[in-house]
């Protein structure tokens, strides 16, 4: 399937096997703090920093893949032209009505009975709209995941904005709740990956990605995901930050998770891994640190400090570093 996507023009780059993140770096970019864009593991067909070794060349894919043949594909979505509107159907009470369709008032005598995942705001927000729900698009490849979701895969405009990503949750940046967007500096997992919780399968319907709907694309505008257009002038490139500043950052709070080891309770544990996480993330976005790297620093340091609990770590902080990505941080860079 890697070579299959490779082939099509869809840049991929290696899950780590079982999961949905990113293989792990090499020894040397692990402690090391340069920018991913950088890295000089691409240059020798490593696949360091996740989405930002995405390639489509096909003999550097058949390598990764014959080194590892239980790696799952992740597609860069930015350099792949994809939106890939990412429905989820987790358990959780419901926010603010307000929330549920950011921008769209939802009056007081609406009844939200029943309403309770992605699939129910992105079916109201086309039924406000007045157009097909997405989720029941046979024109477009449709992926179900392991978790009950499901990926809608659309080619985004080419002389269009360059939408990014966002999180459904997020309380600025936000398609619908529960309906994560993957567009311009995120991936998507692939059909055929296998994690431990089960396999990503394409649904009936059409097996490549279709135009994004003129009505999606108008709503991403409306909802803040558009960034510069393809065919504007570039904008000159802001100076780097000095690499040390995130990773000082992050320690700190770090810390403070690892010295919730010397306490099995009353430390405020979840409270500051999901701290450490949302800043992690939102370092991540800003170019500071990997998210790769941030992640293993992350569940290291709360594996640490409750070694038994290691399932409901790694769930605050992938919930963490996913709300953080919205928000990206540029700390000072003090010595």
């Amino acid at each position: 399937m890697a070579g299959w996507l490779a082939l099509r023009g869809y840049p991929v780059h290696p899950l780590a096997p079982g999961t949905k993140t990113p293989a792990a770096n090499c020894p040397e970019c692990r402690g090391s703090e340069h920018a991913p864009e950088a890295c000089p593991c691409h240059a020798e067909r490593r696949w360091c920093h996740g989405f930002h070794a995405a390639t489509t060349d096909l003999r550097t894919v058949r390598t990764w893949w014959k080194a590892e043949p239980r790696f799952g594909i992740g597609v860069a979505t930015g350099p792949a032209g994809l939106v890939v509107i990412d429905v989820d159907a987790h358990a959780g009470s419901l926010p603010d009505r307000q929330r549920l369709l950011p921008g769209i008032p939802i009056d007081d005598r609406v009844d939200l009975t029943g309403l309770q995942s992605g699939f129910d705001t992105l079916a109201l927000l086309a039924a406000h709209r007045s157009r097909p729900n997405p989720c029941e698009d046979t024109s477009t490849l449709r992926v179900r995941t392991p978790s009950g979701g499901m990926h809608i895969w659309y080619r985004a405009p080419k002389d269009g904005p360059r939408f990014r990503c966002s999180s459904g949750s997020s309380s600025r940046v936000a398609l619908a709740w529960q309906v994560d967007v993957r567009a311009v500096g995120g991936y998507i997992v692939a059909p055929t990956t296998r994690t431990a919780a089960g396999v990503y399968e394409a649904l009936p319907g059409a097996r490549v990605p279709a135009a994004l709907p003129l009505w999606l694309s108008a709503e991403l505008v409306r909802t803040g995901h558009a960034g510069e257009s393809r065919t504007a002038a570039a904008i000159p490139a802001q100076p780097r930050p000095r690499r040390g500043a995130g990773r000082r950052v992050l320690d700190s709070l770090l810390d403070e998770v690892r010295d919730c080891a010397a306490s099995p309770s009353g430390t405020a544990f979840s409270e500051k891994l999901n701290r450490a996480a949302f800043t992690a993330g939102g370092l991540a976005a800003a170019g500071h640190l990997g998210e790769a790297e941030c992640r293993r620093l992350l569940l290291e340091a709360a594996d640490l400090a409750r070694p038994h609990q290691t399932r409901r770590n790694a769930l605050i902080v992938d919930a963490g570093l996913r709300a953080g990505s919205d928000r990206p941080i540029q700390p000072k860079d003090r010595p």
